[in-house]
């Protein structure tokens, strides 16, 4: 192991070992860039043929991260769909999906391909990460036992550890390079060499006792916001009975100089981290005869908040003597964030999705989505705006045009408290 450890240890310090990266997605691109920009070799490995062929033609894939940046990726890196080329990897990354079934339980099947196609390849002395968000244990119980298939031995063959992803999609403040990198190794080899490898593209590494610490850790990151999402959320609903505006106390609140850290109001949850990840722990807690409650309640506080909405715009198309079946409805945004095209499990959707069911004919505006569905993409112009019975504000994109809903919207129902900043707008507003 000795030997090993030391041949892969100058590789990467003369940028010559070579970097796999299984996942293309919006954590693996950002991180085969900054791979590319510290100096080696990157091969993205993904299922998808035409994503492959976009990132090999150097074709903006995400909106968030510039054709340029692209294009600088193919300068030193390529995507292939042939697994079989990981024989030759030095270290293997696994960024792949980990979302939840229809029973709320952890979907492990495409870290499970991953892992699959790696044993398959697997070589002496490569190391082999998992940054995939996940409940603890799963590098251990899963991916560990799938690659000693090969007959290789973690700790001793091959280097194994687990560094959760901690990208923020949109966020031009933090990019991976500048987020410290915690990691947990399997064992004090895995978790030096492992060290080695993130120190070449990360101002700090933060390395912790175990790979099921890093795991948890990840967790606890996200679960930290999905309770204090929710209990924003639970205030909005209770103040608003109230008639107190959840906004204005927000900004009161944050004034205070410690003690306190500011949480928003929304239409819901969306993305990968908030929505699903909490549940991991929840669902592992049962296999040691507990519970978590405190994330199953969160959770169903912020999936409340789409019902709310729909309710919300039913009542202010009724309060204009308008009944929600029959009339039309401009949703704006359906990005789970603003500045991004990323609509997994945003709330945006299940919005449309109530709407629909109650009857409403429902187009939608999104910079960054240019079609869903059967649908595309209006475009904001007045004579546009005009047509509709409301506007529903759920994503507060900074390219949108507020004023123009403002002057030539009727009704426009407000989940983000964008509409505060346009000044005497025509509108009817209603922050919801």
């Amino acid at each position: 192991m000795k030997s090993l450890i030391s041949e892969l240890s100058n590789k990467i310090k003369t940028r010559n070992a070579q970097i796999g990266i299984i996942g293309m997605g919006y954590v693996g691109i950002p991180l085969g860039l900054e791979f590319v920009k510290a100096g080696f070799s990157v091969i993205g490995f993904d299922k998808d043929k035409k994503r492959v062929d976009d990132i090999n033609c150097g074709n903006q894939v995400m909106k968030h991260i510039s054709s340029d940046l692209m294009i600088e990726f193919i300068r030193n890196g390529k995507a292939t769909t042939d697994f079989t080329k990981m024989k030759t990897i030095d270290c293997l990354i696994i960024c792949v999906p980990t979302p939840l079934d229809k029973h709320e339980q952890p979907d492990m099947t495409y870290v499970e391909s991953a892992a699959n196609e790696i044993a398959k390849n697997l070589s002496k002395g490569q190391l082999i990460i998992l940054e995939s968000t996940t409940y603890p244990g799963t590098t251990r119980e899963i991916i560990k036992p799938i690659l000693e298939k090969s007959k290789l031995k973690a700790g001793e063959d091959f280097f194994l550890a687990y560094s959760p992803e901690r990208e923020d999609p949109g966020n031009k403040k933090f990019s991976v390079s500048k987020i410290p990198k915690v990691m947990g190794g399997y064992s004090d080899n895995c978790l030096q060499i492992t060290g080695e490898l993130y120190e070449t593209i990360v101002s700090e590494t933060v390395k912790v006792s175990s790979m099921e610490t890093a795991e948890s850790t990840k967790l606890m990151e996200n679960i930290f916001r999905a309770v204090n999402i929710a209990m924003v959320n639970e205030l909005k609903l209770v103040l608003d009975r109230m008639g107190v505006n959840i906004w204005e106390v927000i900004d009161a609140a944050k004034t205070k100089p410690f003690g306190f850290m500011p949480f928003y109001p929304g239409p819901g949850m969306g993305g990968h981290c908030i929505p699903i990840d909490p549940f991991y722990l929840s669902w592992k807690a049962k296999e040691f005869n507990t519970e978590a409650r405190f994330i199953e309640l969160a959770g169903e506080i912020n999936r409340k908040m789409t019902e709310n909405i729909a309710h919300r715009v039913g009542k202010a198309l009724n309060d204009d003597k308008k009944s929600i079946h029959g009339s039309k409805i401009l949703v704006v945004g359906l990005a789970y964030k603003k500045d991004i095209d990323d609509i997994r499990e945003s709330p945006a959707i299940k919005i449309i999705d109530l709407l629909n069911y109650k009857g409403a004919n429902i187009d939608y505006y999104d910079p960054f989505v240019n079609t869903f569905r059967d649908l595309r993409s209006i475009d904001l112009l007045a004579e546009n705006i005009k047509k509709y019975d409301a506007v529903l504000i759920t994503t507060d994109h900074t390219k949108t045009d507020y004023d123009l809903i403002g002057k030539y919207a009727s009704l426009v129902i407000d989940t983000r408290n964008i509409m505060s900043h346009v000044k005497k707008p025509k509108a009817r507003i209603i922050m919801a």
